[in-house]
């Protein structure tokens, strides 16, 4: 299998799809003769052509609407937004029309489109380039929201995203575009929307993340592991459906639970999960629900290493989970 970074691997799995479905169409900011900023579609115009790989004006109300409509005549459109701060100009489109269509209809239509776009911090990009809105989108009826972690990971679920007959936000965490390689099986493949992974297995708290910051997580393990804390380590993978079957399994095997994202605390996935694991199960609960965010601020610039999660807040944040700490 060929190694890849997670930018080569989401341009594979675009590639795929393309080559095996002729409905699918790639447009956005740049996307075309310049492969996007981040060089996700670098190369796909020059093997699909300019009507299925094109570059739009700047105007996300626009990229969005015309999504809309491509999906509802019958089309599989991926429309990128360059930076997910920026897609708030199309926002109406995404609240009222591509996620209720389903739903106004009765069921006679759907919107099967992928918004895909680059989100969060780790590259000095400022409080209009590194925001975490997963839960903005999450809490809209109608769409799904995937966030993969890895190469692998990416790959398969953007294949099943673009296969998927509901409208999906597919943020990726421009963080590891290109500071994680791995093996990336070749040709198509699928992961399930709605299935959380299990990174590894423990017996003395669950940990929860998802993309950029399940890397996090794996370094605060190897310190972990020095303390002898046996830490059940979960990828989320999908944050709308979440996978909650595995999500209690984990918690009733080891009594604790801490949950890291990266997006401000009040109102977060963080806080969704701890309530969900409240509400199911609290009589499997040894301590308290540890939640390990970014501040409630906007994101700072030059303050962003003390803004993300890191291993020091995360190996603290198990230690309270455990009792070790106040």
């Amino acid at each position: 299998m060929p190694e890849m970074t997670l930018v080569q691997a989401l341009r594979d799995a675009l590639a795929v799809e393309m080559a095996r479905d002729d409905r699918v169409v790639v447009f956005g900011e740049d996307v075309g003769r310049r492969g996007g900023v981040f060089t996700v579609t670098e190369g796909l115009q020059e093997r699909f052509g300019e009507e299925r790989v094109y570059d739009t004006p700047l105007d996300e109300n626009g990229i969005l609407g015309m999504a809309a409509g491509m999906a509802l005549m019958g089309l599989r459109p991926v429309a990128e937004i360059q930076f997910v701060d920026f897609l708030w100009p199309g926002f109406d489109v995404v609240i009222s029309d591509i996620a209720k269509e389903r739903f106004r209809s009765g069921g006679q239509y759907g919107v099967p489109l992928v918004i895909r776009s680059p989100y969060g911090g780790g590259v000095k990009g400022g409080l209009y380039h590194s925001q975490s809105p997963e839960a903005i989108f999450a809490h809209i009826p109608g769409l799904k929201v995937v966030i993969p972690a890895t190469p692998s990971e990416a790959k398969g679920l953007l294949i099943s995203a673009i296969r998927d007959e509901d409208p999906v936000v597919f943020l990726e965490p421009k963080k590891i575009y290109f500071g994680i390689k791995e093996e990336v099986p070749e040709g198509e493949y699928t992961i399930p929307l709605g299935q959380a992974r299990v990174v590894q297995e423990g017996s003395d708290v669950t940990i929860v993340s998802y993309g950029a910051l399940l890397h996090e997580v794996l370094r605060a393990n190897e310190t972990l592991k020095q303390e002898g804390i046996s830490a059940e380590i979960l990828d989320l993978r999908t944050i709308l459906p979440f996978d909650g079957p595995t999500l209690l399994e984990s918690v009733a095997k080891t009594g604790r639970i801490v949950i890291v994202v990266e997006a401000p605390r009040i109102l977060s996935v963080a806080s969704e999960l701890a309530a969900f694991v409240a509400e199911r199960a609290v009589d499997y609960l040894d301590g308290p629900i540890v939640r390990v965010t970014g501040w409630d601020t906007p994101f700072p610039y030059a303050l962003e290493p003390h803004y993300l999660p890191n291993v020091r807040r995360i190996v603290h944040g198990v230690r309270r989970a455990l009792g070790l700490v106040p």
